[in-house]
């Protein structure tokens, strides 16, 4: 493993952190240090072991947690610190870290998405990490996904984003360039279904928007610079022509919110279906169905190009941590590192963060159709006004698709939206 971050400089970030950050030895922790890289499950009402010093405890999810495991016993038998790993349910790593650090009873590190920033941030619990020279090694679009205010909060280890996934079987050629075609087309291969996309009776905002986008309706717009602001994007006359797409689908039957994610899975394993817009963790369910798929860029429905979200995975430092330097050791030198982030990709084949470890994986068609439409996504706003967005979101797609008024739908929303980031 490299390990290329200049101490005498992490050294004073550390005490700087440890000046603000620390619990100033206020709350003793009774947690006996455990063996290096052992693995304690937990539940949201249980806590798991606290930052103690000379000991870094990180929060993981199961799918992760073998591959973290093997960086954490490098990491150990070359600087002598103990790692204890702490397996977290994946819906509640959020809440959990969100309300255990501020108390002192966190983690100095958890796994997370870099869409958490806005939360963290504002409530100041966790702290920014100095890549060092290391910068250099990571997609420049997964340094950005993690950057909040000029500041890099996490180290990413995971890009992912949707794509179209097609069943080369029923659909041997690339996909058309547009929804229509797209539609025809597997109108013509005499399949149950030529398209699904998940909806469900809640509406899923996250995997329609790559057709929301190609309307020129993004969800907030961006500045000069690429950064998010809070005025919302997707009013006026392209979100409601969107929004009269998804009613005019919703009418012919191409979306139905019966459409959920099991569904659509379970449809495109069975061969019923030839083109579905889905994501990299889908694609394990695929191939022990033995469904061979290619990954082709989302039809555009509204003119312009379809672009979707792109999510960041990666790995948080805690405000709260007694163990700056050597968390950020560990996260920069050893989480970072093209190693890990390949052991990594086997959880769920998501493309890596590391430049080195994703092009080792370019040789993989499913994962380099992936990552070329990744090249072109935007990543998943982590402002904390986009906490008022999703609720009204999903709810009205979902109505406008079971044949709702488009247009009073929509409006209805941007003026919902407005008014609770106004608000909050």
């Amino acid at each position: 493993m490299r390990r290329s971050i200049l101490l005498a400089g992490a050294t004073a970030v550390a005490l700087a952190l440890s000046a603000c950050g620390g619990n100033g030895g206020e709350e003793e922790t009774t947690a006996a240090p455990a063996e290096t890289a052992t693995a304690e499950e937990t539940t949201a009402a249980e806590e798991g072991p606290a930052s103690v010093e000379g000991q870094l405890v990180v929060w993981v999810d199961d799918d992760r947690q073998p591959y973290v495991q093997e960086a954490a016993e490098a990491f150990t038998e070359e600087t002598g610190v103990p790692v204890e790993l702490v397996i977290k349910n994946n819906e509640d790593i959020r809440a959990d870290f969100a309300a255990q650090v501020p108390t002192g009873q966190g983690p100095d590190i958890t796994v997370g998405a870099h869409d958490w920033i806005g939360e963290f941030t504002a409530n100041g619990i966790v702290s920014p990490i100095q890549l060092g020279d290391t910068a250099a090694d990571y997609n420049p679009a997964a340094i950005r996904a993690f950057t909040y205010n000029g500041q890099v909060y996490g180290v990413p280890y995971a890009v992912e984003n949707l794509g179209l996934i097609r069943n080369v079987e029923l659909a041997p050629e690339p996909a058309p360039a547009t929804f229509d075609e797209m539609i025809a087309s597997g109108q013509e291969i005499g399949a149950e279904f030529p398209f699904m996309i998940q909806i469900g009776e809640t509406g899923d905002p996250y995997t329609m928007y790559p057709f929301q986008t190609s309307f020129g309706a993004p969800v907030f717009l961006q500045d000069a610079d690429g950064a998010y602001t809070a005025e919302l994007g997707m009013g006026g006359d392209e979100g409601r022509a969107f929004a009269q797409w998804l009613a005019d689908q919703g009418a012919a039957g191409v979306l139905d919110t019966a459409f959920t994610y099991d569904i659509v899975v379970d449809q495109f394993s069975s061969g019923n279906v030839p083109y579905i817009v889905g994501g990299p963790w889908m694609i394990a369910d695929f191939t022990e169905a033995g469904v061979e798929v290619a990954v082709d860029p989302i039809p555009s429905a509204g003119g312009s190009e379809a672009i979707p979200f792109m999510g960041v995975q990666g790995f948080y430092l805690s405000a709260q941590s007694l163990n700056p330097l050597q968390a950020t050791d560990f996260l920069v030198n050893y989480i970072g590192s093209e190693e890990t982030q390949l052991a990594l990709y086997q959880a769920g084949n998501r493309t890596p963060a590391n430049i080195a470890a994703a092009e080792a994986t370019a040789d993989n068609p499913v994962s380099a159709g992936f990552a070329a439409i990744a090249e072109q996504a935007l990543p998943m706003p982590a402002i904390p006004e986009m906490g008022s967005v999703w609720s009204f979101w999903g709810v009205t797609e979902a109505q406008i698709v079971s044949g709702g008024d488009p247009v009073e739908l929509w409006d209805k929303m941007i003026s919902d939206i407005e008014g609770a980031i106004a608000v909050g």
